[in-house]
């Protein structure tokens, strides 16, 4: 069963972003985004960029550039019929993890682009959140599955490569040279 929950556990949810919060943001590559249509339909989106990326514009609104992806636009096309959104962020080595929900729009705010940019790209669009739970999760997740430890890594032998997965899933008529290729011009040439 587990033991119950203690005041500590459910009193660390903060309503705006606290300094521990900020610092957190500030060295965060990666976030991951959740999103849902009306219907309850998810959507899980990775985001990556140099730290910081993200932007606290004040304690409880935070900015996360939309950066070239997969073309599919899920995340943004929730957000335009169901403005909800989870967060978790993530830093390489650290077994925590910050969470926070909120709600959010789609900003075209140039300004706001403009302090967005990485070399020399300010993306087209982005996600504005407003804080309204945010609180640190427990590193047991990451210590049972010793993510940060390569020596624990699964084997990549017998994967398949995105290539691979794109061929089969869309029937493409491309060779996996072609689409190989394609992955790797993706990679390099649309990152910004």
């Amino acid at each position: 069963m587990g033991q119950p929950v203690s005041d500590e556990v459910t009193a660390k949810t903060l309503p705006v972003l606290d300094h521990h919060c900020r610092a957190f943001i500030a060295r965060a590559p990666f976030v991951l985004v959740a999103t849902s249509d009306r219907e309850g339909r998810m959507d899980i989106s990775p985001k990556g960029d140099p730290p910081g990326f993200v932007r606290v514009l004040d304690d409880r609104t935070l900015a996360i550039p939309d950066r070239p992806g997969n073309q599919r636009f899920d995340s943004l096309r929730n957000l335009i019929d169901f403005p909800r959104i989870g967060l978790i962020f993530l830093i390489p080595g650290k077994s925590e993890t910050l969470r926070i929900s909120g709600s959010a729009k789609i900003v075209t705010d140039q300004a706001l682009r403009d302090g967005m940019a990485v070399a020399g790209k300010v993306p087209a669009l982005a996600i504005v959140v407003e804080v309204e739970e945010a609180f640190f999760h427990c590193g047991k997740a990451f210590v049972r599955s010793r993510l940060w430890q390569p020596d624990f890594w699964p084997s990549l032998k017998g994967l398949p490569t995105l290539a691979e997965t794109m061929i089969n899933a869309a029937k493409s008529r491309l060779s996996l040279r072609e689409m190989r290729k394609a992955v790797k011009w993706d990679e390099t040439e649309r990152l910004y």
